[in-house]
């Protein structure tokens, strides 16, 4: 008796037909029938090119009289798949040059702490060895300078090409550009959106970014204007939303995610932060008080089927921490830092899963982590 077994290990090296990868790490190999002495199988071709389909047929057939029998009537059923496109309105931002991956930050309501969580997400990167930069593209309230401890600072200029950029202020190994750095710290941005917009584009495409493993950007609250340019300027990579536990923060974050999965915008989410998710006081460290509710981003996690990264207290080192321009994940003899590094390794993790759903026109370098070395591959 043949089995299906046979046949199916008879397509262990079987090529795709445009000679890309094995059709079994593919999945094309779609459906195998036994009849007696016959056998009928689906597989899909990946080309539409009539030589690449007809040597993939020969092949296949070849294979299966090899390996299981000579006398076999083997009958090969293609199966071609429309490529996946995006849609034709969809928004795509042009890459920059040594950027390898854009993660936008976002919120769907200010004060839930997402700059906070910008600032030490883009900290413990570089800490773990990955080179990193942070566009502040909050225009009308810049708080990275001051969570990074360079409010006085100013970009300095850098001839690339034959063309003068500017280059942007370095703190605790992170590459930082903001108007923060243009405007007076008690002069408010008084802007309409199409300044703001252009202000924000000058900002990327203006820079002097180098080699960057990864760019995060810090967004402004809600939906408008800047992301919409910002989806257009750059191709991100993925976003990352944060929320507080109660049920007022989590509508919004739940629409700051319907924002990039819209048909025209398309961005991977790579998962919720739920910031202020329980306190510690200091004398009853074992006690913990839900103020806001409990596990409330967790469960819009799961409702709406994204990762869920992690949660964070709230801890007054954090918040002494960022006043001062020294992040958390700076500390140390203190489980603050690795809560930050936990919510770090979920996104990375989550980041590899989600970009491969990516059709290869899209592609993009994914850095992860093994064990304490870092390897890159293409997807």
């Amino acid at each position: 008796m043949i089995t299906k077994t046979q046949i199916k290990e008879a397509f262990s090296d079987i090529q795709n037909a445009s000679g890309k990868g094995l059709l079994i790490e593919s999945d094309g190999l779609r459906n195998i029938q036994i009849l007696g002495k016959e056998v009928v199988v689906d597989v899909i071709c990946d080309s539409p090119v009539l030589h690449q389909k007809k040597k993939f047929e020969v092949s296949i057939l070849q294979a299966i009289h090899a390996r299981v029998d000579v006398k076999l009537q083997v009958k090969v059923n293609l199966i071609i798949e429309a490529p996946k496109t995006p849609p034709k309105d969809q928004i795509k931002g042009k890459p920059i040059p040594g950027v390898q991956n854009v993660i936008a930050v976002a919120s769907g309501k200010g004060g839930v702490g997402k700059s906070t969580v910008s600032a030490n997400i883009a900290v413990a990167l570089a800490k773990m060895g990955f080179k990193v930069g942070i566009l502040d593209a909050d225009i009308y309230g810049p708080s990275i300078p001051l969570m990074m401890d360079v409010v006085s600072d100013r970009p300095g200029s850098i001839e690339q090409d034959g063309v003068r950029k500017m280059e942007p202020v370095e703190s605790y190994g992170v590459k930082i550009m903001s108007i923060g750095f243009f405007a007076g710290n008690d002069q408010a941005v008084v802007w309409r959106g199409p300044m703001a917009t252009k202000a924000l584009n000058q900002m990327i495409s203006e820079t002097h970014w180098g080699e960057l493993d990864f760019m995060i950007i810090d967004l402004p609250p809600g939906t408008g204007d800047i992301h919409l340019s910002i989806v257009q300027a750059l191709p991100v990579t993925g976003a990352v939303v944060v929320s507080t536990p109660q049920p007022i923060a989590l509508a919004d974050a739940k629409k700051g995610v319907g924002m990039f999965q819209m048909d025209a915008i398309n961005i991977p989410v790579l998962g919720i932060i739920e910031n202020m998710s329980y306190f510690c006081p200091e004398e009853l460290p074992n006690n913990k008080y839900y103020l806001f509710g409990r596990d409330g981003a967790k469960n819009l996690a799961n409702d709406i089927n994204v990762p869920f990264l992690g949660g964070l207290p709230i801890n007054q080192s954090i918040r002494e921490a960022s006043d001062v321009g020294r992040p958390a994940a700076l500390q140390t003899n203190s489980e603050v830092p690795k809560e930050f590094e936990e919510i770090v390794k979920n996104t990375l993790l989550s980041l590899t899963e989600r970009v491969k759903s990516l059709p290869p026109s899209e592609a993009v370098r994914i850095t992860t982590m093994a064990g304490c070395k870092t390897t890159k591959r293409e997807v």
